[in-house]
């Protein structure tokens, strides 16, 4: 079996990611969210093949309600901070709501930007309606990754975050959908909060990977992310998350032994200070009076 990230020197490519389909012997992909440098080094450290510089930005690190609020200046910021720890893993840079919707040149310059940004590819989310977008990006050289089932961006549009493709023909549309985009030219598919069967269904029938969240066992890779790997944001606990550390916990813990210790005054103590020479504390008076 062999995996994108397989020697960590080696940085991911597209071609690399394109090709991981477990069904042909590869490894599942492995991706996570990251938002900043110190998170990339981190994941890129801990092995995995691609960061999402997600749009979940705007729930996990800026405090809304949904995705819809970022846009592409704030994409292109933290994604600039994640491409500046330069990890092995490939960087996808999330096109946020309205940056694609309007036409495919207001696509390509939306993109080109995450691109100039650091991104080496983009994703979108939708389906056959996405399908002149996605061919602009492809035509001016920037890889794409589809995003099909539970679309944040779609939240009002689907009267909340909810498991999708659950009826025959819903599940048969995506199906359609994810073949639209993997002949467009989309290198990966998120498949995100549809039922595992479906997933499977959808992974069978392209050439290109699945990426899942919330998708069941069969896809060619899975994606969670960062915070919530960590357990550093616990508002929200979906079906799908599973939590490796408690990373929130040990944090509130070491924030209020240090308060404790600066309201006892026990920090700083003199390993944390600095001091004058001897002589110069002599020569300042330091140590009695000058008389």
């Amino acid at each position: 079996m062999s995996s994108a990230a397989s020697n960590p020197a080696t940085p991911v490519t597209v071609p690399s990611v394109r090709a991981a389909k477990v069904r042909n012997g590869a490894d599942p992909l492995v991706m996570v969210t990251a938002y900043d440098a110190p998170g990339a080094r981190i994941a890129s450290e801990a092995g995995v093949d691609l960061i999402l510089v997600g749009d979940s930005l705007a729930m996990v690190v800026l405090g809304y309600d949904d995705t819809l609020q970022v846009t592409i200046d704030d994409m292109a910021h933290h994604t600039a901070a994640v491409a500046r720890a330069k990890p092995h893993a490939l960087v996808v840079g999330d096109l946020p709501w309205l940056s694609y919707h309007v036409s495919p040149e207001d696509t390509v310059r939306n993109a080109a930007t995450l691109i100039r940004a650091g991104a080496e590819a983009v994703k979108l989310e939708g389906g056959t309606k996405r399908i002149p977008m996605i061919e602009a990006l492809v035509d001016a050289e920037i890889p794409v990754m589809g995003h099909l089932g539970l679309t944040p961006q779609s939240v009002h549009a689907m009267g909340g975050f909810k498991v999708q493709a659950k009826s025959s023909d819903a599940a048969m549309q995506l199906v359609a959908d994810a073949k639209a985009l993997a002949h467009a030219g989309c290198f990966a598919i998120v498949l995100e909060g549809v039922p595992s069967e479906v997933a499977a269904m959808v992974t069978e029938a392209v050439n290109v990977p699945t990426i899942g969240i919330g998708a069941g066992t069969d896809c060619d890779g899975q994606v969670l992310v960062y915070h919530d790997v960590l357990g550093i944001e616990d508002r929200m606990a979906p079906k799908f998350v599973r939590r490796y550390a408690d990373v929130k916990g040990v944090s509130v813990a070491a924030i209020a032994a240090y308060a404790a210790d600066v309201r006892t005054r026990s920090f700083p103590g003199p390993a944390e200070s600095y001091h004058l020479a001897a002589d110069v504390a002599e020569t300042l008076g330091l140590y009695g009076s000058a008389g």
